[in-house]
C-alpha cells in the first residue's frame, strides 16, 4: 500500500482511493466533523492539501507524498506562510454546446444534441473537469490539473443533478455521519461503518465525544451506534444555475426538479462552513432582516465554500417558517469551488502599483515609498520639515509624474470639453490654462485638474494621480455617446512630470537654460528646453509657492532630475515627499479629491461653486445641480485651526457632544505653530468652535496661508 501524510501522520491508501476514503480507512475524519456527502456538496471534508487550503478531500485524487493537514480548529485556515509563487496555465477554447453532468440526466441530453447534429462537450468533476463558474458570453470557467480553461460556448446544459440534505440538530458537527451515498461509497471501498443507524427527520439529536455513539429520537428512543447514515432527501444541485441568473442555460434532470425543504431545523449548526446555527438565524430574524438575501448576509449563512450546498435547504425552510412563504433560493456567486488567486489571476498581468522614471533616484535618496493613487511614491526623504522648509523658503524638486495627461484634439474638442466641464473652455486663449473640476451626471465632484489650451482644436487634460487610471475612459466614453470627432491621446505612463517650485524655482530655471522671457506667468505654458530636455513647462501652483510643472519623455526623467539637482545644489535644493506636498497644500486649503470629498460631494458642499458656471446651457452635471440648488444641504467642508498636536484624519468632530463630521485631512503647521484642518459638519447649524479628540478646534477660512495668492505669482 501506498501512504500519505494526514497531519503528520502517514496513512495507508488504497489504488482508487480518495484522500477523504484514505483518511475514512485509516479510521479518522478527512476533516474535523460533520455529515460527509463524499460528492464535493459540502464543506465538511475540506483540508489543506500541499498548502491549497480549502481543498474538497473528496474530491482530490490520494497519491504518494501528498501532505494534508485539517483546519486549524475553530477557526479558518491563515493565509500567510511562506510566499508561494505558483504559475497556472489558462488557455481559451471554443465549444458547441456543453453539458456539466454526465449522469443519467446529462447523458441523456447529451445524447439528444448529438443526434440534433451539435458538437457536445461534457465536463463533469470525477473526470478532472470541475466547472467553478458559468458567466455572461456565455462562458464557462473549468479548472483541471494542468491549468484553467476558460471555454466561450453557443449553449450551456446543467445536469448538475441533486445533493443530499444533511442533517440540522445539535449534535450534528460530530464525525460518523453520512448521506446514503456517501455510506454506499465508503462500504464499497471496504470501509467498515460499524454498528450502522439509518435516520430521517424523526432524528432529535445525536450524541458522542467527537464522534458519533448514539442518537436520540423525537420520541425520546436512543440507539447506540458507530456510525448514522441521515436519509432526509435531497435538494437540486443548482449553485451554477443560480449564479448566472441572465445566461441562457438549460437545468435538466433532478437540478432542474422541484424538491420539497425539509422540515425547520430548531437547533444545531444550520451552516457548517460558518459555524452558524439556528440560534444566530433567529437572532439577525429578530433584528429585522427578514429577506432571505438579507438574513444570508446579516448571518453570513450561505458564503462558506459550498456556497449554500448544505445550508440553503434549511435557510429557505427557517425563513418560510417565519414569513409563511416560500423563498426562491438566493443568487449563486463565483466560484462554485474555492479557487486560489493564481487560478483566479490566471492570464491576467497587472502591475498594481506602478512605479515613475524616477523610482531608482527616490530609493538612492533614502527615500520612504508609500502606495498613493495606484504608484510607489516618496512619502518623505527622512526630514519632511525640513522639505516643508525647502519649499517654503528655498527650492524643491517633487516627482509628480503620476498625474494624469491627456491630449484631445479635433473638429468637435472645443464642443466636448465644454458639455463635460463646468468651467467655461471656449474663451482660453492658446498657451494659457484653467483649474477645473469634473462632475458626474449627478453633480458630484470625480476628480480635478487643469486644461491647457495648445492651439485652436488641441488642449492638454491633466487629472489627479488617483482619477488618471479612469480618465481615458470618461473622455472617451461620453465622445462617443456624444457622437463627437475628438481624437484622444493618453500620455500618463509616455510623459513623466517633475515639479520644481519655491521662491528660488524661477532662478533654477535660469541655470538650467531657461530665459526670463520664456519662463510661462502664473497659469500660462509653454514648450522650452530644460537643462537639455524639450519640456512643456505648466505655470501653476498645488504647493502655494512659484511652481512650474515639468512634463516631458519619460526616457529623459533621470536625466532631467539630476541636472536639476546637480544645479540647484548651490541653493539648497531638496526634494520633497507626499508628507511635505500633503502639509503645504493643506495650508493653502486646496482639497484632495477622495481624501476631503466624499462620493457625492457637490461643488457647493466643498466651497467651490466658483468652479462651476450654471450660465453655460449644458455640462455634465448641470441639470442635477439646478435641481438641487434651492435645496437645503447641511454638509459643509470647513477649515479649522487648533493648538497641536494634530489630530489624525479620520477624527470626529463634535458639536455639543454630538457627531456632526469628522477630520479629513490634519497637518502640524511649522509656519504656524499650530494645526490646521480640514473637516466636515453635517449638521446645522454650523459651529464656529468644535470639539476634536476632546480639544477645542475653531472654524477659520481658507486658505490658511497666503490669502492673497502673491507667493504663487511670484
Amino acid at each position: 500500500m501506498s501512504r500519505v501524510v494526514y497531519d503528520g501522520t502517514p496513512i495507508e491508501y488504497e489504488e482508487g482511493d480518495s484522500l477523504a476514503l484514505a483518511a475514512l480507512r485509516a479510521g479518522q475524519h478527512p476533516a474535523r466533523g460533520g455529515t460527509l456527502c463524499l460528492a464535493g456538496d459540502c464543506g465538511n471534508c475540506v483540508a489543506i492539501v500541499d498548502g491549497t487550503p480549502w481543498v474538497r478531500t473528496c474530491q482530490t485524487d490520494a497519491r504518494p507524498g501528498i501532505v494534508v493537514r485539517r483546519h486549524p480548529n475553530g477557526s479558518h485556515p491563515s493565509p500567510g506562510g511562506p510566499e508561494q509563487h505558483t504559475s497556472v496555465t489558462v488557455r481559451h477554447r471554443t465549444a458547441d454546446h456543453v453539458v456539466v453532468g454526465h449522469g443519467e440526466s446529462g447523458a441523456a441530453a447529451a445524447a439528444a444534441l448529438r443526434a440534433e447534429g451539435h458538437d457536445v462537450t461534457v465536463f463533469d468533476a470525477a473526470d478532472g473537469d470541475e466547472v467553478v463558474g458559468v458567466f455572461d458570453g456565455p462562458s464557462v470557467i473549468v479548472r483541471r490539473a494542468d491549468g484553467i480553461d476558460h471555454f466561450h460556448v453557443h449553449h450551456i446544459t446543467l445536469a448538475t443533478g441533486a445533493a443530499e440534505v444533511q442533517p440540522v440538530c445539535p449534535g450534528n458537527l460530530l464525525a460518523g455521519i453520512y448521506t446514503p451515498k456517501a455510506a454506499a461509497v465508503a462500504i464499497a471501498a471496504g470501509i467498515d461503518l460499524g454498528t450502522v443507524v439509518t435516520v430521517g427527520h424523526d432524528v432529535k439529536a445525536f450524541h458522542g465525544e467527537g464522534r458519533v455513539s448514539e442518537v436520540e429520537f423525537r420520541d425520546g428512543t436512543r440507539v447506540a451506534c458507530d456510525s448514522v447514515i441521515a436519509d432526509l432527501g435531497s435538494a437540486p444541485r443548482d449553485v451554477l444555475a443560480r449564479m448566472a441568473p441572465l445566461v441562457p442555460v438549460e437545468v435538466v434532470g433532478p437540478a432542474a426538479q422541484a424538491h420539497p425543504l425539509p422540515p425547520v431545523a430548531e437547533e444545531g449548526v444550520l451552516c457548517p462552513c460558518g459555524k452558524i446555527t439556528v440560534e444566530d438565524l433567529q437572532g439577525v430574524w429578530d433584528k429585522g432582516f427578514r429577506d432571505l438575501e438579507l438574513v444570508k448576509r446579516a448571518s453570513l449563512c450561505g458564503v462558506g465554500t459550498c456556497q449554500g450546498g448544505v445550508c440553503m435547504p434549511h435557510l429557505r425552510s427557517f425563513v418560510a417558517d417565519r414569513s409563511g412563504v416560500e423563498p426562491k433560493p438566493f443568487t449563486g456567486r463565483p466560484a462554485a469551488r474555492q479557487v486560489t488567486l493564481a487560478e483566479a489571476a490566471a492570464g491576467y498581468h497587472i502591475d498594481t502599483f506602478r512605479r515613475t522614471p524616477l523610482h531608482a533616484e527616490h530609493e538612492a535618496l533614502g527615500a520612504n515609498l508609500d502606495k498613493f493613487g495606484g504608484w510607489f511614491r516618496p512619502w518623505n526623504y527622512g526630514d519632511p520639515i525640513a522639505e516643508y522648509w525647502a519649499v517654503r523658503e528655498g527650492v524643491s524638486l517633487g516627482d509628480v509624474s503620476t498625474l494624469g495627461k491627456m491630449l484631445v484634439s479635433g473638429p468637435d474638442v472645443v464642443e466636448a470639453l465644454e458639455r463635460l466641464y463646468p468651467n467655461h473652455v471656449h474663451d482660453i486663449k492658446v498657451g494659457r490654462s484653467r483649474y477645473v473640476i469634473n462632475l458626474n451626471e449627478r453633480g458630484h465632484v470625480l476628480d480635478d485638474g487643469m486644461i491647457c489650451r495648445e492651439g485652436d482644436t488641441r488642449f492638454l487634460l491633466t487629472f489627479t494621480s488617483g482619477g488618471a487610471s479612469t480618465a481615458e475612459m470618461w473622455v472617451r466614453d461620453w465622445v462617443e455617446t456624444w457622437g463627437l470627432k475628438v481624437h484622444v491621446l493618453d500620455r500618463t505612463v509616455s510623459h513623466g512630470a517633475i515639479n520644481v517650485t519655491g521662491p528660488l524655482a524661477g532662478e533654477l530655471l535660469r541655470r538650467a537654460g531657461v530665459a526670463d522671457d520664456d519662463r510661462p506667468k502664473f497659469l500660462q505654458h509653454r514648450h522650452v528646453t530644460v537643462a537639455g530636455v524639450p519640456c512643456h513647462i505648466m505655470r501653476l501652483s498645488f504647493t502655494g509657492e512659484a511652481s512650474y510643472e515639468l512634463h516631458h519623455q519619460i526616457d529623459r526623467s533621470v536625466e532631467l532630475w539630476q541636472a536639476l539637482m546637480e544645479l540647484g545644489r548651490p541653493l539648497g535644493i531638496k526634494p520633497h515627499g507626499l508628507q511635505a506636498l500633503f502639509g503645504l497644500r493643506l495650508e493653502k486649503g486646496h482639497v484632495i479629491v477622495g481624501q476631503d470629498t466624499e462620493l457625492d460631494s457637490s461643488p457647493r458642499r466643498i466651497n467651490m461653486d466658483w468652479a462651476v458656471k450654471m450660465e453655460k446651457a449644458d455640462f455634465l452635471g448641470r441639470e442635477a445641480l439646478a435641481r438641487t440648488a434651492n435645496l437645503p444641504d447641511e454638509r459643509r467642508l470647513f477649515g479649522f485651526t487648533m493648538d497641536g498636536p494634530a489630530p489624525l484624519e479620520g477624527s470626529v468632530i463634535r458639536v455639543d457632544g454630538d457627531v456632526v463630521g469628522h477630520v479629513t485631512s490634519s497637518w502640524d503647521s511649522p509656519m504656524y505653530g499650530h494645526a490646521v484642518l480640514l473637516g466636515w459638519q453635517k449638521r446645522l447649524p454650523h459651529a464656529d468652535v468644535v470639539e476634536i479628540d476632546g480639544r477645542e478646534a475653531r472654524v477659520s477660512p481658507v486658505p490658511f496661508y497666503d490669502k492673497e495668492g502673491a507667493r504663487a505669482r511670484m
